[in-house]
């Protein structure tokens, strides 16, 4: 397992959208298309990949001077379990510090608070809807 950070537009960021739009976006019905993406060219990519296939990814958006947010978390189908999310989270929150960055937060599905809360985030506020889905604001201090 290698995790790395993925430069955008490169056939590696191709890959993680392809995996991103088969396990978050096609179960709901939706696509991506090229403004959702071209909001991505500051983000922080990460990858976790064995050999030169993409197994798992998520991306950091700057939020304010010292945050970002955690987005677009996904572990290809048939992988989940084995690890990859909590190596994804905690090279995820490495990189975010080595940027300078003191706090994590994320809009995170319902059915993944537990998973969070054992890499110690903090769900606050009230259960909303986001894509339909329900979502809780959860975060992490660095």
């Amino acid at each position: 397992m290698a995790l790395r950070v993925i430069d955008f537009g490169s056939k590696e960021y191709q890959q993680m959208v392809d995996l991103r739009n088969q396990i978050l976006r096609k179960p709901l019905g939706l696509s991506f298309n090229e403004e959702d993406l071209a909001r991505e060219k500051d983000d922080i990519l990460i990858g976790c990949f064995d050999d030169a296939v993409l197994e798992g990814c998520c991306l950091l958006t700057k939020t304010a001077p010292k945050e970002v947010r955690l987005r677009q978390m996904a572990v290809r189908s048939g992988l989940q379990g084995k690890g990859i999310g909590r190596a994804l989270m905690q090279f995820a929150e490495n990189v975010a510090y080595d940027f300078g960055y003191r706090k994590i937060s994320m809009h995170a599905r319902k059915t993944a608070v537990g998973f969070y809360e054992k890499l110690g985030y903090t769900a606050t506020g009230d259960e909303f809807l986001e894509v339909s889905i329900p979502h809780f604001l959860m975060e992490k201090e660095l």
